[in-house]
């Protein structure tokens, strides 16, 4: 963690429930609320290296206020309509089966293996961002990667596709 880091996270869990609290009492809404807090926090964080050492929830509970008062100077403006919009979706059981399956295959797979497949072929990460994101070696990428392909080839799934020309 980063300097600091860890007394944010005292900070954090210490006055999020104060926050929430004071939110909702405004508000009236709990997900409001909570959103409300999240943001505080979040920007509590941002200035953190100079609210730290002085009041730092009075800092955070004037971002929450000014937040919400901000919020409702402009709210966003929602137009409520009769006709819901075209979902392009198919059918949610086809998408449950398909996601189960997927999370099966994958199940078959070492940790390695299975952050490797989906670093490289699910994000279209290149083979170099692929190994300083694990901290492994290119080399360990390709020959894990290649027994990763193997044993899902061995399970009747095709090779993944990737998007662009990097392999």
């Amino acid at each position: 963690m980063a300097r600091g880091d860890a007394e944010f996270v005292e900070f954090a869990r210490a006055s999020s429930g104060r926050l929430v609290h004071a939110a909702f009492l405004m508000t009236g809404d709990h997900h409001l609320a909570e959103d409300a807090a999240q943001t505080a926090l979040v920007r509590t964080y941002a200035a953190w290296s100079r609210v730290r050492d002085n009041d730092a929830y009075g800092y955070a509970r004037t971002v929450l206020v000014n937040h919400l008062v901000d919020s409702w100077r402009r709210p966003i403006r929602e137009y409520p309509s009769d006709d819901l919009p075209e979902q392009r979706r198919g059918d949610v059981a086809d998408e449950v089966a398909t996601r189960r399956w997927l999370l099966a295959i994958l199940g078959t797979l070492s940790p390695r293996e299975r952050a490797i497949v989906v670093l490289r072929y699910y994000f279209d990460l290149p083979e170099a961002q692929v190994a300083r994101e694990l901290d492994v070696s290119v080399g360990t990428v390709k020959s894990t990667g290649s027994r990763a392909l193997g044993k899902l080839r061995a399970a009747g799934v095709a090779e993944p596709e990737t998007h662009g020309t990097r392999r």
